[in-house]
C-alpha cells in the first residue's frame, strides 16, 4: 500500500504549465500528417487502379480514404492498454517475489498515483474539482453500487440514494462552492469504501 496520504496528495502546489499554443502546433502536424497520408493512399490507388485498367471516380475513392483513416482515428484512443511484461521469478529478487516489486508492476499503486496530479491541481480550486475529481468520485459510486447493488443513480435514483446516505449522494449531485478538506474528502472516501 502507497504510504501517501490523501492530505499529502492535496498539499501539492499547483503546477505551472506554459501557455503557448504547442497543443494547436501539435493539433495542425497531426492533421497536415493525416492529410498527406491520405493524399498518398489515394495516390497509391489511382496509379494501381489505372495500371489494372479500372477507372473510379475520384472524388469517391477521396471519401472511402477519408473514411478508413477516420476509423483508424477513432479507434486509437479505444485500443486496451499495453499488457505488463512477463517476468520469470527466477530472476527476481526475493523482495520482489513476495509481492513488492516496485511501482512498474504495481497497478494498484499505478491507480493511485494517477490520482495524484488531479488531486493537486483540484486542491484549492473549486472549478478543477467539480470538472475533474466529482466526476471520477461519482464514476465510483455509481460503479460500487452497480456491483454490489445492481443500481445507479441513473437507473434507480431513489434507491441510490438511501444507499448512498443523504451527505454523500448531496455531495455528488451538488458541486460544492469550495473543494473539500482532506478530512472532509477522506470522510467522503470512507463513506465510497462502506457501499
Amino acid at each position: 500500500m502507497s504510504g501517501t496520504s490523501i492530505d499529502d496528495l492535496l498539499s501539492v502546489e499547483e503546477e505551472r504549465h506554459p501557455r503557448g499554443d504547442t497543443g494547436r502546433v501539435r493539433r495542425s502536424r497531426r492533421l497536415l500528417r493525416g492529410l498527406a497520408g491520405v493524399a498518398a493512399v489515394v495516390a497509391v490507388l489511382v496509379a494501381g487502379l489505372r495500371a489494372v485498367g479500372l477507372q473510379v471516380s475520384l472524388p469517391v475513392l477521396v471519401a472511402g480514404v477519408l473514411a478508413l483513416f477516420a476509423v483508424h482515428w477513432l479507434v486509437i484512443p479505444l485500443r486496451p492498454p499495453p499488457s505488463s511484461p512477463a517476468v520469470d521469478r527466477n530472476l527476481l529478487g526475493p523482495s520482489e517475489v513476495s509481492g513488492n516489486r516496485g511501482d512498474r508492476h504495481d497497478a494498484l499503486r499505478a491507480a493511485i498515483n494517477s490520482w495524484e496530479t488531479p488531486l493537486g491541481w483540484a486542491a484549492t480550486r473549486s472549478e478543477r474539482f467539480n470538472g475533474t475529481i466529482l466526476p471520477r468520485l461519482a464514476e465510483l459510486a455509481d460503479e460500487r453500487l452497480r456491483l454490489r447493488h445492481g443500481v445507479t443513480r441513473g437507473s434507480d435514483p431513489v434507491r441510490a440514494r438511501v444507499l448512498l446516505g443523504d451527505q454523500l449522494s448531496t455531495f455528488l449531485e451538488t458541486p460544492p462552492r469550495r473543494p473539500p478538506s482532506p478530512r472532509e474528502l477522506a470522510a467522503i472516501v470512507a463513506e465510497l469504501e462502506r457501499l
